[in-house]
């Protein structure tokens, strides 16, 4: 049937800041829908309260509302705006919680508005744990053996009724949180509580421990006509018992027979057809008994989920797009797949290669907690890796996490590693666990052994065994000291091996193997992601590397010279690789916004990026997008294929800049600041020279680069000091040392992620007021777009202080002085883009902290505290206008009439035992906006966004 006409106005919810468990994924789908309903003529309002979200930009909505996400502020939406309907299913469980909570309100109702994709009582069938159980054994499936409690005293019961082992799934809540396992009455006493207090209608399920099975997730969609394709299968190398964010999975499904697949796929209609969802896409996820096939259903999201961005990035479906477009009244088959043209979106994907997730943690910031994963997702991001086999994708995978590893490679030396720690991290799931798999491998272990301590399908492990062997050929052709001959080479590449693999085993330079597998012929070549397996012509330029004869990038490169009658300048933006704490959304934010802008100004524009949560490996950003991991080697790989005119490094965080030296050795055109000014700003000794010959302010510093130096610059500026590494992001290993005993442990913690770089130590400047300002250049003059003041204390670092826009307690002739400081330091470091210092404010002098000439994490904020969007400005200045051309004015700033309050989402409640601290080292997830004509409004707005807790006296 056609689109609805009777809707004239649309609410779309967005999912606030990025917390464990609903990260940018929702961003990217919110985007996918607003953009959708947008080309089909409706007039969309937004909710969000996440200022780094591509979604709140103007140019997705027709007005964009950055407000809390209570019922009260979106009622207020409600009574102004009128829409006809809301759409909850693209914002996460945030979104479908604070629906589910208008609609109970009675608020949608007073204001006749309508839930498209999923209605109330499907929403509550699919997440109140009792009724879905009762839907599914109505239907003839299977379930575990379990029981719902709302008190501590049922919940004992139940437990008593059932047996431990239990695993506890609180209701209407997302990430699994408050979720855990129970072997004893103790256990289940402490994580039922949790449980319970964390469900919105405080209801725990006390289920049969499945812990061990095989786990899958099958992503459906469904029409009005009752038509359903499964879009994706999905299987989480990890077994039952660690939360799906939080294992590494594989699409398409590899263990699953014919059988059981069809089974599954029986199951999921029945499933989606009995909850109700009637148009939208919907995640099912089943667990498998190894030992005996049974088949169990474990829960459904009726929404776009964390896994419908993965299997859309996997497969090329846009799930989030085409489910915005059934909830209007489409059908599958009245909808075009954008890739091919010519299918409709009835046509399940068929894909030809194997696609690898990876989750990102950052238990490193949070030395307390235990690496131990569970039921309650712990990771802050992920990598997802393309490749035409299991292994060649799990190696690219790895490498593209960006924690040091170069693929599944030895970090550890096996034989130094214990029987009973190797049995210990295969049984215990972790972080690392996929590595011991290898060690035990190495060790003599057989598949079973493995199997049998970590449940992982034998599958998987004897594909680590294939390509344990083929390193065992490596070593012992290393060992004769002779070149590798190409055959085993060009093996090697096939299974995913690295360069920098290569050379650690050969004993040679990364470059020295990448020269001579050049003069080899052994150069990677691209493949599209199609949606088809090649059956039809894919005409979105899409692409994975692998190591193939036929190049189908070259073919694509070629039809848009034969299209094009003048030939376009191509330009390149690094992505930022896996979100983490300190490096996430608001560098895609960036990227996406330099994307937009460019392709405006008429240049043909290339992204590289390895998340799939994020808007800009959106196959439509960019002209050109290769999904590979951020190394040196996979980003050279595309630049000897395109030859870009320009490489912009300064959007992607930290990522792209410790590429950028590298890269320009060998020839890359680096626009915008150039690497030598980037390298500047982090050369503590060149800096401070600079600094001195300015004239200007900073703490007494100095850097080291041994531990007896560390202490003789400690001691020379006297304690208490600030020490950090050089060259990384969010404060990573960064401490306020108090003394030397203090300062060799920190010495040591910073050892894992210098580098090589030198210790940077300053003087700490304490009950100073720090100040964060963002700034545009464009060689020759300098706008100051941004003063922050931050409201903590000195000494947290700014990525989780809240800060001010406009600056509250800092007097007008200050805030002079730091724009003419900040103009200063632009020339003096030739930038070309965008900028970034932090100042210390004490008794009337201003000190600089550090400067940072690329994009900030606060780029997003002030760019839509002020109107200004920084981004596409300094993307437009790195590709030759001039900052005159935008017409950016201080009177048009000191002419705003709002105050603007970023504050930060804290992930703390994930990591037990780990104490509510914050310092120089930065820990939150994420950041909400409060944005108001009265300061305290906006203070207060920015709390309640946050989940503070305000006074009420």
């Amino acid at each position: 049937m056609p689109r609805r006409d009777d809707i004239k106005k649309i609410l779309v919810i967005g999912s606030g800041p990025i917390i464990i468990g609903q990260a940018c994924e929702f961003d990217y789908s919110g985007t996918q829908a607003c953009k959708a309903l947008k080309e089909e003529g409706y007039e969309i309002v937004l909710v969000n309260s996440n200022p780094a979200t591509i979604m709140t930009d103007p140019e997705f909505s027709d007005r964009t509302y950055i407000e809390p996400l209570t019922v009260e502020f979106v009622e207020a939406i409600i009574k102004k705006e009128r829409p006809c309907a809301v759409l909850p299913t693209v914002g996460g469980q945030t979104a479908l919680n604070l629906a589910m909570k208008l609609y109970e309100g009675g608020i949608l109702e007073k204001y006749t508005v309508e839930m498209l994709g999923a209605d109330y009582e499907v929403i509550k069938k699919a997440e109140d744990r009792d009724l879905f159980k009762k839907a599914i054994l109505k239907i003839g499936l299977d379930v575990p053996i379990s029981a719902c409690a709302y008190s501590l005293e049922e919940a004992k019961k139940m437990a008593e009724e059932i047996g431990f082992p239990l695993i506890i799934r609180p209701s209407f809540t997302l990430g699994g949180t408050g979720g855990g396992f129970a072997n004893n009455m103790e256990e289940l006493e402490q994580v039922a509580s949790l449980g319970i207090e964390s469900s919105i209608i405080n209801e725990v399920l006390i289920e049969e421990s499945i812990v061990g099975w095989k786990e899958y997730e099958l992503e459906v969609m469904r029409d009005n006509k009752d038509n359903v394709v499964i879009v994706c299968s999905i299987e989480n190398l990890d077994p039952m018992g660690v939360h799906t964010g939080d294992s590494i999975t594989v699409a398409p499904a590899q263990t699953l027979t014919d059988r059981e697949y069809q089974q599954m796929r029986n199951a999921s209609l029945k499933i989606i057809r009995e909850i109700g969802v009637e148009t939208g896409g919907s995640n099912i996820q089943f667990a498998v008994n190894p030992e005996n096939g049974r088949i169990i259903v474990i829960e459904m999201n009726p929404r776009v989920s964390r896994s419908s961005a993965l299997a859309s990035k996997a497969t090329g479906f846009p799930i989030a797009k085409f489910a915005a477009k059934l909830a209007v009244g489409y059908s599958l088959d009245e909808i075009q797949n954008d890739i091919t043209k010519k299918t409709p979106a009835l046509f399940e994907p068929t894909i030809d290669y194997c696609v690898v997730k990876v989750p990102r943690f950052t238990f490193e910031k949070f030395p307390e907690a235990k690496d131990v994963l569970g039921v309650q997702m712990k990771s802050v991001g992920e990598t997802m890796a393309i490749g035409r086999t299991f292994k060649e994708a799990l190696q690219k995978g790895l490498r593209g996490l960006e924690i040091g590893h170069t693929g599944l490679d030895n970090k550890l030396d096996y034989k130094n590693i214990s029987e009973e720690k190797i049995i210990q991290r295969l049984k215990e799931p972790n972080a690392s666990r996929i590595f011991y798999v290898k060690y035990a491998l190495q060790k003599g272990w057989s598949i079973e052994k493995v199997f049998d301590v970590s449940r992982i399908d034998v599958w998987f492990i004897a594909h680590i065994e294939q390509m344990l062997k083929l390193e065992n050929r490596l070593i012992k052709q290393a060992e004769k000291q002779k070149d590798i001959p190409v055959d085993l080479l060009r093996t090697a590449k096939e299974y995913g091996y690295s360069d920098s693999q290569l050379a650690q085993i050969f004993n040679q330079k990364e470059n020295d193997v990448r020269s001579y597998r050049i003069d080899q012929g052994v150069v990677a070549t691209y493949k599209l992601v199609d949606t088809c397996a090649a059956e039809f012509e894919a005409y979105t330029p899409y692409f994975y590397s692998t190591y193939e004869s036929e190049d189908e990038v070259l073919l694509q490169i070629e039809k848009g010279l034969e299209a094009d009658t003048e030939k376009k300048k191509k330009i390149m933006i690094l992505g930022g690789g896996p979100n983490r704490i300190g490096q996430g959304i608001e560098f895609d934010y960036c990227c996406c916004q330099a994307s937009f802008a460019l392709k405006d100004m008429g240049f043909e524009t290339i992204m590289v990026n390895s998340n799939p949560e994020t808007v800009s490996t959106d196959y439509d950003i960019s002209d050109r997008l290769y999904f590979d991991p951020l190394t040196f080697e996979d980003v050279m790989n595309i630049v000897d294929v395109e030859k870009p005119d320009g490489v912009i490094v300064q959007f992607g965080g930290q990522t792209p800049l410790n590429l950028a030296r590298r890269l320009s050795d060998e020839g890359v055109p680096i626009i915008g600041t150039s690497v030598d000014s980037i390298e500047l700003a982090e050369d503590r000794e060149k800096f401070s020279n600079l600094i001195e010959e300015l004239g200007l302010l900073q703490p007494e510093n100095g850097s080291a680069t041994s531990v007896d130096g560390a202490i003789e610059v400690a001691q020379r500026i006297g304690y208490p000091v600030m020490a950090r590494p050089s060259f990384v992001l969010g404060g990573r290993a960064m401490k306020i040392v108090y003394d030397k005993e203090a300062l060799l442990f920190f010495i040591e913690e910073a050892k894992k992620v210098a580098m090589g770089h030198p210790v940077l130590i300053d003087k700490f400047i304490d009950d100073a007021i720090e100040v964060d300002v963002d700034a545009i250049s464009d060689g020759a003059e300098t706008f100051v777009a941004g003063i922050m003041e931050h409201i903590e204390a000195a000494g947290i670092h700014s990525g989780d202080s809240a800060c001010s826009l406009p600056p509250q307690t800092i007097s007008k002739e200050l805030i002079e002085k730091i724009k003419d400081i900040t103009c200063k330091l632009a020339k003096a470091l030739k930038v070309v883009g965008l900028m970034n210092i932090q100042f210390a404010v004490k008794e009337e002098k201003i000190y600089v902290l550090e400067v940072n000439p690329r994009a900030s994490r606060t780029s997003p904020f002030v760019s839509k505290a002020t109107g200004y969007p920084l981004p596409k400005i300094a993307a437009q200045i790195m590709a030759g206008k001039s900052l005159k051309e935008f017409k950016m004015s201080y009177e048009y700033l000191e002419s705003l009439d709002r105050y603007a309050i970023k504050e930060s989402v804290l992930p703390f409640s994930r990591f037990s035992g780990v104490d509510i601290v914050l310092g120089p080292e930065m820990k939150s997830t994420g950041e909400v906006m409060g944005i108001s004509k009265r300061y305290g409004e906006s203070f207060a707005k920015s709390q309640v966004s946050a989940n503070s807790t305000l006074p009420h006296e």
